[in-house]
């Protein structure tokens, strides 16, 4: 049986207590948003600490990822656009660096396959 959000969060970082993990999770994931280049637009209200634990451990999945093989959002953006052979698309660039991490990571994963 797979677990719960909440047990991967506690294993992944040995807590025990529920809000101890999610603290800890969500000072990973933004740990790695700062290291990768991105979360420009957060809202303070409506900040990462109010998201699912769920999707927490997705963005952490996707951040860590990206960090291991391109370091940061403009190394993902470059091998986009060397994969599609569109590295003098001025146009195409600009548009991949509005979209959010998680997106350019499925689409570099679609088109490396």
């Amino acid at each position: 049986m797979k677990k719960s959000p909440l047990q991967q969060a506690k294993e992944l970082f040995g807590k025990d207590d529920r809000v101890e993990a999610k603290q800890a999770l969500v000072a990973a994931v933004k740990g790695l948003a700062k290291e990768i280049g991105t979360f420009s637009k957060v809202n303070e209200d409506k900040g990462v600490e109010r998201v699912s634990n769920r999707k927490l451990l997705h963005l952490h999945d996707v951040f860590s990822a990206v960090k291991s093989e391109f370091s940061n959002k403009e190394g993902l953006v470059n091998a986009i656009l060397k994969a599609e052979n569109r590295v003098k698309d001025d146009g195409f660039k600009a548009r991949l660096e509005s979209y959010p991490i998680p997106r350019l990571w499925d689409h570099y994963r679609t088109i490396s396959n």
